[in-house]
């Protein structure tokens, strides 16, 4: 009975290297950073009350207090701004000022647990409030943001681990919150894949076809479609076992490799066919963290002879 027990601990509690955590900070930071500014033109346009469009903040924000009235919303904001003497577009304009500051001190590993929080905080309000608009890269990047705000920083290449001393306990911690990562996205991934397997539109074409010829996302011309018609369901039947096996295929080491990059390059083909850039960066982040060290970050690092390098390099070579 304790054999599986401790089994399961080896798993669990792995002694893991923080590059993952590495990865995962600074490419969250990025993603944050690229979407805030992707949003400033309509910043005020999505989040303001005033607008008089068909999309209405406070419409959407009723919506979301009637399915949760803790769910965070720029509202709250909103209402701060106006305490401390902030009109609506004065406020929404500071939260956009402190989530790119919050971003960039991520990204820089500086006072990583705040900022974490903060950015994570400020995206869920940002993302909720305009929930009309928002799709899977808001969903996964709220999951991303979530796993950082509670992963045992700083890693090794913060600003903030050369201030303090690293816990020798946080290389356990590090294989416990990768490892949840890890099964986090092959359950993403299994069921997605599934899902596209139950219907007959990915094994004979016409759902990539409808997903590339729909707007806003019609970036390749009908043309070169329509040549490359054969092609189609061919690239949907490797999408879906790519997706649907993904659980089974990413831990092999003589197998995750080919898995790993046919999952990158599925995502930069959404990027490049379809625009889908942010969506395609939070998922190249996410599997990069959970899955690329191990033999993308398996060198050996070329950094200043700090007791966190030294101590990183052995965690790393022992448990790659």
């Amino acid at each position: 009975m304790s054999h599986p027990r401790n089994a399961v601990r080896r798993f669990l509690f792995e002694p893991q290297s923080s590059i993952w955590l590495t990865a995962l900070r600074i490419g969250l930071g990025l993603q944050v950073l690229f979407y805030a500014f992707s949003l400033r033109g309509d910043w005020l346009e999505v989040l303001s009350q005033e607008n008089q469009g068909l999309i209405r903040r406070d419409l959407t924000e009723a919506m979301l207090s009637a399915e949760s009235p803790f769910t965070p919303r720029v509202g709250w904001i909103v209402d701060i701004g106006a305490y401390l003497g902030l009109n609506e577009s004065t406020a929404l304009w500071w939260a956009w000022a402190i989530l790119i500051l919050a971003a960039l001190l991520v990204v820089v590993g500086i006072f990583c647990r705040v900022a974490s929080i903060i950015t994570w905080l400020l995206y869920v309000c940002t993302a909720k409030s305009a929930e009309v608009l928002s799709y899977g890269l808001d969903n996964f990047t709220i999951i991303g943001l979530f796993y950082l705000a509670i992963a045992p920083l700083p890693d090794a290449w913060s600003v903030d681990a050369h201030s303090r001393r690293i816990p020798e306990r946080s290389a356990s911690l590090h294989g416990l919150h990768r490892r949840v990562l890890q099964l986090h996205m092959c359950i993403i991934y299994f069921f997605g894949g599934v899902a596209k397997c139950v219907g007959r539109g990915w094994w004979n074409g016409t759902s990539l076809w409808r997903a590339l010829t729909r707007a806003p996302f019609d970036v390749v011309p009908p043309e070169i479609l329509i040549r490359a018609a054969l092609f189609l369901p061919i690239v949907g039947i490797l999408i879906c076992v790519m997706e649907a096996t993904y659980p089974i295929f990413i831990w092999p080491e003589k197998t995750r490799l080919t898995w790993f990059v046919g999952i990158l390059g599925m995502h930069v083909g959404i990027a490049l066919l379809m625009g889908m850039y942010l969506f395609a960066g939070i998922m190249i982040v996410l599997n990069i963290a959970a899955f690329g060290p191990g033999f993308a970050f398996n060198r050996r690092r070329v950094v200043g002879d700090s007791s966190h390098d030294r101590n990183d390099r052995k965690i790393q070579n022992s448990f790659g």
